[in-house]
C-alpha cells in the first residue's frame, strides 16, 4: 500500500537526520538506513541482473557510492529516491560493461505474485487449461518486457515491481514526470497489445468451464 503524505514526509525527515549524522563522520547512522532500504535496493538490482548474488554485490557498490557522496546529497530531495537512482545506475553499468542487456528477464526473478495491476494480473486457475494459459500470459508478458527499451523498462520496472510514485521514478531517473509518465504508458501499450488475445482466450476458457459445471 502507497504511503500517505505525511508518511512520506515523516519518512524523508528521518533518513535527513540519519544522513546529517552519518556526514559528521556517525557510520552507526548510515548503517541504519543500509540496513532499512539493503532489501529494496537488492530488489531493484535483481530486476536488472538475473543473478541474486551479483544483486547483492549491486546494492552494496551502491552503499558504497552512496556514503562517499553524501556531502553532494541534496536534502530537498528523498535520501531513498537519490539511493535508487544510484542503485539504478550501477545495475545499468553492470549490464553495459557485461554485455548482458537482454538477460535480465529471462530468469524467475519475477513471480505472478508481483504483477498486481490491471496492466500486468496475471488471472489464477486450477485446471490444466488455466495454468497453461496463466504460463504462457506471464511469459508473455517477460518477453514484451525485455524487448523494451532501456528507458521504458526501467520506468516500468520502477513503477509496477518496486510501486514507486511518477515523481519518484523522475527522481530516481533525473527524468521530467511528463517523460516519465509518456514512457510507463507506452510500455503499458506495447503490452497490452501483447497480451489482449491471450487474456480473451483465457476468459474463454473460464467461461466453458463454468458452462460445463
Amino acid at each position: 500500500m502507497a504511503m500517505s503524505n505525511q508518511m512520506k514526509k515523516n519518512n524523508k525527515d528521518a533518513d535527513l537526520v540519519l544522513v546529517r549524522r552519518a556526514r559528521r563522520g556517525d557510520y552507526r547512522s548510515f548503517d541504519l538506513l543500509v540496513l532499512k532500504y539493503q532489501s529494496r535496493l537488492i530488489g531493484v538490482a535483481i530486476k536488472f541482473v538475473k543473478d541474486p548474488h551479483i544483486a547483492e554485490d549491486i546494492a552494496q557498490e551502491s552503499f558504497i557510492k552512496a556514503y562517499n557522496s553524501l556531502q553532494s546529497f541534496r536534502e530537498e530531495s528523498a535520501f531513498f529516491t537519490w539511493l535508487y537512482r544510484i542503485a539504478v545506475n550501477t545495475a545499468k553499468n553492470y549490464l553495459t560493461s557485461k554485455k548482458r542487456k537482454n538477460e535480465f528477464l529471462e530468469s524467475e526473478v519475477f513471480s505472478s505474485e508481483e504483477l498486481k495491476n490491471e496492466v500486468f494480473d496475471i488471472p489464477g486457475g486450477d485446471s490444466p487449461e488455466e495454468i497453461l494459459a496463466a504460463n504462457k500470459l506471464r511469459d508473455t508478458i517477460f518477453e514484451s518486457l525485455s524487448n523494451l527499451s532501456e528507458d521504458i523498462r526501467t520506468a516500468i520496472t520502477l513503477r509496477e515491481f518496486e510501486g514507486l510514485s511518477y515523481e519518484e521514478i523522475s527522481g530516481v531517473t533525473g527524468c521530467p514526470i511528463g517523460t516519465v509518465r509518456s514512457r510507463i504508458f507506452r510500455g503499458r501499450q506495447v503490452i497490452q497489445e501483447k497480451i489482449a488475445p491471450l487474456m480473451q482466450d483465457f476468459q474463454s476458457k473460464v467461461t466453458n468451464k463454468q458452462e460445463r459445471i
